[in-house]
């Protein structure tokens, strides 16, 4: 098709913008929080929310960020109603080896920083040029920097116009896909429907259901833990796969409101085990996502694409359906909610080509344990 037109693309915030949010955050009307050993159990820890918006206004630098985000080139482009914002890196690869990489809530395109150099550039750290990857790193439509739609999509449309991008903006016909949450599925879509341009999909998070329920002790047990996580850590799924615009009202023009939502999923779904959620997550660089999220409006949007999965078609396989495409799995044990699944369960779905189970990290695999990452997308991609 023809190529569509690609702006370059920067990230620009004014003195005032930021200003303006950060006199929102120190003018926040602070509701009582239960004083209770661990108050996370009930939310966003009311300690760590005031330590968090305290170095926001005192200490973060939001100028050395927005030179962060600018570091590597990005564009946007139209395809169908959209303008996709994405980052285009070509390092070693020179346009040889294309990933997508696909990013998920309440993350950013900015999830990937600690991984782009090492995947593009294998060589400058002790790797091989031939490993190299050029990257394509997307914001989902209404999210970020890509432009909102005028009601929720899904996953299933993020991955036509994801493969759209791909092949008839960039003129990859045949490329690989990573991705983890939103992104797995996302993947998984363009492995099930886009097989003609995608030769290879990797997932740190499982995305499609088989047909059928479970057919073993070891599925039962897995649907059940997963079934009591979801109870304890689900209700913002619920929420926001029912009634999004709920928390969009909520959330609006309330930056510390968004932090705490968005500060307690990176809590609760990282590998917390060794390493305190500081270090895990450093508030610089968790700020900087929020930021993404509250200087774009993106809260609100964002929200909506879990409703977007119940609007398009379910990502549960019909009987005798599966994504054949070669798909690897990296299971990052420290993820507490969304828990890998016995193998067996994933044959099922998808033609699994690949399966190694890190040592460490969870849900937000490039940020934890970004060397562990680079390590298993490399391997996959000398096998794939």
């Amino acid at each position: 098709g023809e190529r569509r037109m690609v702006q370059p693309f920067e990230v620009a915030w004014s003195d005032d913008a930021v200003q303006a949010v950060l006199d929102q955050v120190r003018a926040y009307p602070w509701p009582p929080a239960p004083q209770v050993p661990d108050g996370w159990a009930y939310g966003c820890d009311g300690a760590y929310l005031r330590d968090l918006c305290e170095h926001w206004t005192e200490r973060y630098d939001w100028r050395a960020a927005v030179a962060d985000l600018n570091r590597f080139p990005q564009f946007t482009a139209r395809v169908e109603d959209f303008d996709l914002h994405f980052l285009h890196v070509v390092g070693e690869a020179g346009g040889k080896r294309p990933l997508l990489v696909t990013h998920g809530w309440p993350g950013s395109h900015y999830e990937f920083w600690g991984v782009i150099e090492k995947l593009a550039w294998p060589s400058r750290f002790g790797g091989r040029a031939e490993d190299a990857f050029d990257l394509v790193i997307p914001s989902l439509p209404g999210f970020g920097f890509s432009s909102r739609p005028a009601r929720p999509i899904g996953q299933q449309t993020t991955a036509r116009l994801f493969n759209t991008l791909m092949t008839q903006v960039l003129g990859y016909d045949r490329y690989r896909a990573q991705g983890g949450d939103w992104g797995a599925l996302v993947t998984s879509w363009l492995g099930l429907e886009h097989a003609q341009n995608v030769s290879a999909i990797h997932l740190n998070m499982m995305g499609f259901r088989p047909a059928g329920g479970p057919k073993s002790e070891e599925e039962v047990a897995w649907m059940t833990r997963q079934g009591a996580m979801m109870d304890v850590m689900g209700a913002y799924f619920r929420l926001q796969s029912s009634r999004p615009q709920s928390l969009a009202w909520l959330g609006a023009g309330n930056p510390v409101g968004q932090a705490a939502w968005i500060a307690e999923r990176f809590h609760d779904w990282s590998d917390l085990r060794e390493r305190a959620f500081d270090q895990v997550h450093p508030k610089d660089r968790l700020l900087t996502n929020i930021m993404i999220y509250v200087m774009t409006g993106a809260f609100a949007t964002s929200a909506w694409y879990y409703r977007g999965l119940l609007e398009e078609r379910p990502p549960v396989l019909a009987e005798g359906e599966r994504c054949q495409t070669p798909t690897a799995f990296a299971d990052f044990p420290g993820e507490p909610l969304y828990t890998a699944p016995p193998r067996s369960w994933a044959e099922r779905a998808y033609n699994i080509a690949r399966w190694t189970r890190q040592p460490s990290g969870g849900h937000f695999a490039a940020m934890e344990e970004p060397d562990l990452f680079v390590a298993d997308v490399q391997a996959w991609g000398r096998e794939s």
